[in-house]
Order: C-alpha cells, then structure tokens, then sequence
C-alpha cells in the first residue's frame, strides 16, 4: 500500500489531481459548518433526533441539515434531476435523439440537468424550511418575508455550488464527483457516531454492538466481492496482410463487471425513497384530507417491512436501469468490428450485439440480487435489535466502500497509464 501511495506521491500530474480533490472536499465541509442565520441549532438537533426520515437525510448529507448551513441540502436535489432526465431520455424521443448525438448531445442534457436543478433545489429548500416553521420547538425565530427568501436563495445557491464541485472533481478522473462529496459527508460523521456509540455504551447493548460489527464485516466482504467480480470475453483479432507484414491475429478479452453501476444505484434508491416521506411530512401538521394522506405514509415508510421491500425493489432496478445507461453493447459491437476483433464463435455486428446484451442481462442479476440483499440486510436486522444505528450504518457503510473502491480503481488506471506513457 504504501509503495502505491509513494507512487501517486512521486507523479506530479496524478499528486495535482488527487490534492485538488482534497482540496474540493475541504471546501465542502468547511461550507458544511457555515450556518444560515435564523437558527436554534439545540432545538433542531433535538427535532432531527426525533424523526427518522430527517434524521437519516442529515447523516446521508454529512450533518449539513443539523448545522442548518448553506449546503444543507447536498446533492439531493442535483441526483433527483439527474434520475428524471435519465428516464426522460428513455421516453422522450427528442432527448433520445440528442443522447445519440455523442458528446456535444450529452452536454445538453448535462446543462438540462444543471438548469432543472434549480427549481428543485428552491422547492426542497421552501419545503424543509416549512416543516420546520411548523414544528413545535422554536426552531427557526424571527424569520420575516425578507428572511426567508434570503434563506431560500441561499441554501438552493449552495446545492449549486456543490454540484460544480462535484463537476470539476469528476473532471480529474479520481471518481464520481457527486460520490465522492456524498462519501466525505459520511465520513465527517463518523467521528461524531463512534464518539456516542461509546459515551451511550452500557453492557446490556453488548449484542447489538457485536451484531452491528459483524453485519459492518459481512458488507465490506460482500461489496469488495460483487465489485471485483468480472467475466472475461475472449477476443480474437483477424490477421491482415500488407505487403510483406502480417498484422493482428492479437488475443485478448473484454471484461464485463458483475456491478457494472458501482455505488450510483444506492445513492439513486435512497434519493427516491426518502422524497415520499420528505414530502408527507410538509403536510402532516395541516388539516383535512391532505393530512391523513401524509400520515398515511409516514406510517407505510415507518413499516420497517415495507421500507425494506421496496429499498431492495429500487436498488435492484436501478442497477439494470444505470447498467443499461452506461453500458452501450451496440457501440461495442461496431467498434469490435472497425478494429477486425471478434468474439470466437459469434459473428461481428448484430450477433456480437445480442451476446453482449444477453452476457450483461446474466452478469447483471446476480449483482443487483446480491446488492439488494447488502442493502436491506440491516433494515432487516432491526426486527432483531430495533436499534436505528444499524439501519444508518449498513447504508452508510455501503456507499463508503462502494466509493473507495471506485475511486482506488480510477486511480490505479492512471498510475497504470502514465507507465505505459513513459515506456
């Protein structure tokens, strides 16, 4: 490990993209802890401990929501819109048409995602200050007109701001942006957990202490597993004959991940589950019709049986939906096909076409099965403990090893790459 880290340290090009990295998380926590004035950071503490859903969006943000700061709303709103255009472009035969038009065609859409942002943002942003006004605890004083629209500005500026962060991160090729600053607010809050895990210990939690060391255990092994797990495709290169050279006859193979998504499916699942009981909990204090459809499904996501149903049904579906995004069969196939390489026994083109797609479609459902199950696992251990810690960690967990093994294999390439440069 640390002949590797001497390795990063000793290329300048790599050294500069990994500190500037640094260097952007920093900057994230740092905006983390400036607080938007009107505030009773005691009452809100005290009210995000009392409701689960909130309390598991501030540690999904990295505790930007109890610190009441200009970035409390994450990225959430930024993933949202990244979700709706995704399954836009699946529908929408104009958006479809622009995704073919390769790189100048994404970046459209790129901007309709950044733009379709804003309006996101203003909305959650009006919506989790109403809760709070409407909550008992004095939570939010003296908060005129003018305030609260400065606040509004503020916090929907914030998320703005995290998602050019999160842009310029990406563009260093040390990882997912957005994965990473979601991986850095975890992180923060790790010292802050281990810190009250250890001053609320008392012998009788001895189990569930050791219940949630072994589960942490299982996930870790689980998410390296289906990680590093691939099937190779063999490739043959025809031999071509110029003159009095002979070109080609290469062997080589085409790796196809088992998790091909990476972490992108939770952080899509826990996105889109949150937003119901998020929503609900606007209207819950309201009268008539609109308040017992939201207690309704406050009660349905506090089902703990429920909720984990439909977590491992979104986590499953998304990770064909995101493998389908990403993984283009048909650009493969014609490119196998201009290079001369071929699949032994598949003809080039169309059939190497269908192979691919049905190789990935086998290759995909052990890793979404296997995925879901991680992730449900601890909402499915507090039938057992009926301790919440367990249901923040397994989650939690999950997302940091997923995003370390990502960015520890982006890394790993360019290291790679800039030995091949200097042979």
């Amino acid at each position: 490990m640390w002949d590797k880290l001497r390795q990063i340290w000793m290329i300048k090009d790599i050294r500069q993209k990994v500190l500037f990295v640094l260097g952007m998380l920093v900057i994230f926590r740092v905006a983390a802890h400036i607080p938007v004035p009107g505030i009773n950071p005691e009452n809100l503490q005290a009210f995000l401990s009392g409701n689960q859903i909130l309390g598991l969006l501030n540690i999904f943000s990295g505790g930007t929501i109890e610190n009441f700061s200009l970035v409390m709303l994450g990225v959430a709103p930024y993933i949202t819109a990244s979700i709706i255009f995704q399954l836009l472009v699946m529908v929408v035969p104009q958006l479809e048409e622009l995704s073919k038009e390769g790189e100048s065609g994404q970046q459209k859409i790129n901007q309709y995602t950044r733009l379709s942002t804003i309006p996101l943002a203003l909305l959650q942003a009006f919506g989790l200050i109403q809760l709070l006004r409407q909550s008992q605890g004095d939570i939010l004083t003296n908060v005129q007109t003018f305030s609260f629209v400065a606040i509004l500005i503020s916090v929907t500026a914030g998320t703005i701001f995290l998602m050019w962060i999160g842009e310029l991160i990406t563009e260093k090729n040390i990882g997912n942006g957005i994965s990473l600053l979601i991986f850095a607010g975890i992180v923060a809050a790790l010292p802050t957990a281990v810190r009250n895990a250890i001053v609320n210990y008392i012998p009788s939690d001895l189990f569930q202490y050791l219940l949630f060391i072994g589960i942490a255990l299982l996930t870790v092994v689980g998410v390296v597993i289906i990680s590093e797990g691939q099937r190779n495709i063999p490739i043959t290169y025809a031999k071509q004959i110029r003159g009095l050279r002979t070109q080609g006859g290469a062997q080589s193979h085409l790796p196809l991940r088992v998790n091909m998504a990476g972490v992108i499916p939770i952080i899509f699942a826990i996105s889109i589950i949150l937003f119901p009981s998020v929503i609900a909990q606007f209207f819950v204090n309201g009268a008539g019709w609109s308040a017992q459809i939201a207690g309704g499904v406050i009660r349905l996501f506090n089902n703990q049986l429920f909720y984990a149903v439909l977590y491992f049904v979104l986590v499953f579906g998304f990770t064909y939906f995101y493998t389908a995004v990403i993984f283009k069969p048909e650009k493969i196939a014609e490119n196998l096909q201009r290079q001369g390489g071929f699949i032994p026994g598949i003809r080039p083109g169309k059939q190497t076409e269908e192979y691919l797609s049905k190789t990935m479609q086998k290759l995909v459902f052990p890793g979404a099965l296997f995925l879901g199950a991680i992730a449900v696992l601890p909402l499915l251990m507090r039938f057992f403990t009926d301790s919440q810690s367990l249901v923040i960690g397994g989650t939690s967990l999950l997302i940091v090893v997923s995003v370390a093994i990502e960015t520890t294999k982006q890394i790993e390439a360019q290291v790679t790459m800039h030995k091949y440069d200097h042979v």
